[in-house]
């Protein structure tokens, strides 16, 4: 049972029984199941270690139990066909919730992660005191799209800019988020779902995404630094997030660097010296300075477009070059002081302002970063690109699902 010690008064049985060797073993095929697809009684034998008529046995057991379904036969092989199983989509449900100031969009996954409803709900203008009533509404269009019931959903991961302080409850970071800093808010949201609900930091989420799908796998240290409507990063260090002691870790948007006036009242003016520096806002600035005419607002989308045209006309006109140098140098110059502290092997870069720079920006932060850091950390660019925050708080969200409803011990 999750958040037990085998042979502790909460746990299931005692390691080395026959109890918990089958729980062992089923909940190894039940993630091989997940990885590979379809399996045969036969290729589970082989990827687990077991003879086939111990591997029939656990199949029968977790088909039993809800937890696997036979799914066809296999073709194109010699011999008869044989049956083909996979894990049951509907053994659980999860959902994720990604929140900014404009809108929340809420999706929900069956336990092998497939997204199978999603909703978007805009709340530009909202009264602040009813975001309980906007996190129902979001949830309750993802599950209506998902032809489900709202106790169908196991758990519930929000996503929202900032972190909630462990020790007071509050939203931190992120003044921008209208009707998200009462006091009570976990407390009247816990109340009203029937759920347990997780909240974690967006950015914190991008990276639990790309540890678990995209450019991280198989990671166990890196840093993400996300450029989107703000300047952000996530620690990851030795597998696990840190958050620090008030949630704040990876709040490097409000760092001091070279190159910008020192930011006072960081919290009060929800900027800092990188985010002025090298933040989305910062590159319609730098165009304008160029003498390449555009718009500066919303600073998110014009920072996106800008860079994708930069790379478009590279080394062929000067302007739109130069802005991509320096836009470059900008961010290495924070870069270089997240790595002067953590000296992480790897660096993702994700969120629209830098993925619109793609491989050639890339090319450039690490050019820069090689000569104004000790460590040559090797950069890339983040794999997920569609909802990366949503996709994240539901991979947090299966983690913990999966641990309970995969455990055939109790």
């Amino acid at each position: 049972m999750a958040g037990t010690t085998p042979g502790s008064p909460g746990a299931s049985g005692t390691p080395g029984t026959p109890r918990v060797l089958r729980a062992m073993n089923d909940r190894a095929a039940l993630d091989l199941l997940l990885e590979h697809g379809p399996l045969s009684r036969t290729r589970v034998g082989k990827l687990t270690g077991l003879s086939k008529p111990t591997a029939s046995q656990l199949l029968a057991r977790l088909e039993a139990a809800g937890l696997v379904v036979a799914t066809g036969t296999s073709e194109g092989r010699p011999g008869p066909s044989a049956q083909l199983y996979t894990v049951n989509p509907r053994a659980a449900h999860v959902a994720g919730l990604d929140v900014n100031g404009q809108r929340i969009v809420a999706a929900v996954a069956d336990v092998t992660g497939a997204t199978v409803g999603q909703f978007e709900l805009a709340t530009p203008g909202r009264r602040a005191d009813g975001v309980v009533r906007q996190v129902a509404d979001a949830l309750d269009g993802a599950v209506k799209d998902a032809g489900l019931t709202r106790a169908d959903v196991h758990r519930i991961v929000i996503g929202t800019p900032g972190a909630f302080d462990p020790g007071t409850g509050r939203l931190r970071y992120a003044s921008h988020l209208p009707g998200w800093h009462s006091p009570t808010l976990l407390d009247e949201l816990a109340a009203f779902l029937p759920m347990p609900v997780e909240y974690e930091n967006d950015v914190n989420l991008v990276a639990v995404a790309e540890q678990r799908l995209g450019a991280a796998r198989g990671h166990e240290d890196f840093v993400l630094l996300w450029n989107e409507e703000g300047l952000g990063a996530a620690l990851v260090i030795n597998g696990r997030l840190h958050r620090g002691f008030t949630g704040g870790a990876g709040e490097v948007g409000f760092l001091p660097v070279p190159g910008t006036p020192l930011v006072r009242q960081v919290v009060k003016a929800n900027s800092g010296g990188f985010q002025e520096l090298a933040g989305a806002q910062a590159v319609p600035r730098l165009a304008k300075a160029l003498g390449i005419d555009t718009p500066q607002q919303p600073y998110a989308r014009v920072a996106a477009e800008l860079l994708a045209r930069a790379v478009g006309a590279y080394e062929e006109d000067e302007a739109l070059t130069e802005l991509l140098r320096q836009y470059a140098q900008r961010l290495a110059t924070g870069l270089a002081s997240v790595t002067a502290v953590l000296d992480p092997g790897l660096i993702v870069l994700s969120g629209g302002a830098v993925a619109a720079g793609g491989e050639t920006l890339r090319s450039l932060i690490q050019a820069e970063l090689a000569e104004l850091a000790a460590s040559r950390p090797r950069l890339v660019v983040g794999e997920i690109d569609r909802t990366p925050v949503l996709r994240g708080a539901l991979e947090r969200a299966l983690a913990d699902t999966r641990d309970e409803v995969f455990d055939t011990s109790r």
